[in-house]
């Protein structure tokens, strides 16, 4: 027999809203929510954990519920009052599952190629800015993203939601620059920052060796410890009246050369 909750009082109800709106208890807990039938079935994809799938039978039948037992995840049914107070946004398809975080350690990131390819964003804060980028790597199919100082908790329902669920599916470590730094050196991979200061155009750089694209944020760029260590630093020209874009286009760009670079190789 499928469990049924319908009480905004339920304490499995009330974790479920926390670990919605409350980061802490999200890095307390190891777990988060993920939304979605396209969300739920990258991160199965990318073997994560799923502890427990709510489900509004309205919108996401029974049997569709059933057939996700085989990973070994708690099945239960909601009703439409609660589903509506924990869904994050309106079009979810009626499920809301808990999942457990991974660990993003620098340490855990394998890479298949001998020459992997690698994003680094420096601090991004905004969830959307880092949701664009997750998928503009996914899109890309680069080695893994790296993201230096994080200011936003990468299991923010923003992110997952912009990132399309390209959070599951793509390699990623968080570290300190220091740490980062420290990492691709001793892996012998390039560092190509992307500034405007004392730097060359983009497609002029040979991508092909083991490489790391390093962005920052539009509004402030890159700091001064990534320009002193880039093997080469990189702007794309502007060729309107303003001097930036957002920085999930600027990477866009940046790994797609290196991505057709490599190809013609």
């Amino acid at each position: 027999m499928v469990k049924t909750i319908s009480s905004l009082q339920n304490p499995f109800i009330k974790q479920l809203i926390q670990l919605k709106e409350k980061s802490k208890l999200r890095k307390q807990t190891g777990l988060f929510i993920i939304e979605g039938k396209r969300e739920l079935s990258l991160a199965i994809k990318g073997n994560y954990t799923i502890e427990t799938l709510y489900y509004y039978a309205d919108l996401f039948s029974a049997s569709e519920a059933a057939s996700l037992e085989i990973y070994g995840i708690d099945i239960i049914e909601i009703t439409q009052t609660v589903y509506e107070k924990v869904a994050h946004r309106g079009t979810t398809e009626g499920i809301v599952a808990v999942a457990k975080a991974k660990n993003f350690d620098l340490n855990n990131l394998k890479f298949k190629s001998e020459t992997p390819l690698i994003l680094v964003a420096e601090a991004p804060e905004k969830p959307g800015n880092i949701g664009a980028l997750l998928r503009t790597a996914e899109a890309a199919n680069v080695d893994a993203i790296i993201i230096s100082n994080p200011l936003t908790d990468l299991y923010n329902p923003n992110i997952i939601r912009s990132s399309v669920g390209g959070i599951f599916t793509v390699p990623i470590a968080t570290g300190s620059s220091e740490d980062i730094i420290t990492y691709l050196k001793k892996q012998n991979i390039f560092i190509y920052a992307a500034t405007l200061q004392d730097s060359v155009e983009y497609d002029s750089v040979n991508y092909k060796k083991a490489t790391a694209l390093i962005v920052g944020a539009e509004s402030v760029g890159l700091s001064s410890i990534w320009r002193d260590v880039a093997t080469a630093k990189i702007r794309i020209p502007m060729q309107g009246k303003i001097d930036s874009m957002n920085v999930s286009v600027a990477a866009g760009i940046l790994v797609f050369e290196a991505k057709r670079q490599r190809k013609l190789s």
